[in-house]
């Protein structure tokens, strides 16, 4: 059984830089015929958690939301596995929860796809 914890979020000025990391333990073991998908996914108050970006586990290949492109970097270590998110450039409207996720798909930007969730690591970004 998958199981996902997210760290290193935290409260930080504008342009500034925070990775976030999630542990995972119970994943599936290495088979290129199965890939998977891992995400971040965040949700600022009073709004729908919304996509940030994903990768394929096995494969590497990524993607990002439009928001993010070019500011978030989505990396793991497949040996520690740990999925990591470097933020830079961070503005006040990236503040939200951030929850990493895993799919039994290899390659979706669909919430209801995830079915492992992490509790969360509040990100805030001040003006």
């Amino acid at each position: 059984q998958v199981h996902l914890v997210e760290s290193g979020g935290g409260l930080v000025q504008a342009g500034a830089s925070l990775r976030l990391s999630c542990a995972a333990s119970g994943l599936p073991s290495v088979d290129y015929a199965n890939d998977y998908a891992m995400a971040w996914f965040r949700q600022a108050p009073g709004k729908e958690r919304e996509y940030v970006a994903h990768l394929s586990w096995i494969v590497g290949s990524t993607r990002y939301a439009d928001s993010v492109k070019d500011r978030f970097t989505i990396s793991r270590d497949g040996a520690q596995n740990i999925l990591y998110l470097q933020m830079t450039d961070l503005k006040p409207e990236d503040t939200a929860v951030y929850y990493c996720a895993s799919a039994k798909k290899y390659w979706t930007t669909v919430r209801a796809d995830y079915d492992v969730w992490g509790p969360g690591t509040q990100v805030t970004v001040s003006s």
